[in-house]
């Protein structure tokens, strides 16, 4: 697949890039994309903590009153939920939220992201490199590109510096290293900018 290389400001670059279309040029399941997504969330969960209830907590379970005539009320320890210190009555139960997905899926599901950007929404650029690394002026590159309200950045080994400096005040703009590719943020953004080194480290990712 061959996709025109692009400038940050959306005018054309330098040449073309041909993409594999072992990664970029699969048919996306709804399916895939779907598992992939939910174990991804599910994944990012705490472990919910539990409460003590009234067999758990450490007291005495010696009735502590008679059972009449003491004018008030019939208990039988000081465990219960009605009790300073007593355990919680239907309390939180510890929930673990680690759902388990085949590598080979979750490679497939990445993907699939990428093939469906490649459909609608991907954007390649040479580099991130920006003359003047302020907020304003790439700002207003991004404005005159037209990308859409949430764009994903990708770059290399390392985002570049100047650029991600420049960006991280802006809204809707997210930057990440091509290490840091998940099928979440891919899908959730109008388009996904990646640059030369990104498109290599992804396919290389696959490939090796």
């Amino acid at each position: 697949m061959k996709v025109q290389v692009l400038n940050i400001d959306g005018s054309a670059g330098n040449g073309d890039i041909e993409l594999s279309d072992d990664v970029f040029g699969l048919e996306p399941r709804a399916d895939i994309l779907h598992r992939v997504v939910t174990w991804q969330l599910e994944n990012r969960r705490g472990i919910a903590r539990a409460t003590r209830e009234r067999s758990e907590v450490a007291r005495t379970g010696k009735k502590f009153g008679r059972q009449k005539g003491g004018g008030t009320a019939r208990h039988g320890d000081r465990a219960a939920p009605v009790f300073i210190g007593g355990g919680k009555a239907h309390g939180a139960r510890r929930r673990e939220f680690n759902v388990s997905l085949n590598k080979k899926i979750r490679a497939l599901g990445l993907k699939m992201a990428l093939s469906a950007k490649a459909q609608n929404g991907l954007v390649i650029v040479d580099s991130l490199d920006v003359a003047d690394a302020k907020t304003k002026a790439l700002a207003g590159q991004l404005a005159k590109a037209n990308f859409g309200k949430k764009v994903l950045v990708m770059d290399g080994e390392q985002v570049n510096e100047g650029f991600a400096l420049a960006a991280r005040n802006i809204i809707g703009v997210n930057v990440l290293p091509a290490v840091g590719a998940n099928v979440y943020d891919i899908l959730k953004h109008d388009t996904l900018v990646l640059t030369r080194a990104a498109v290599e480290k992804l396919e290389a990712r696959f490939n090796g």
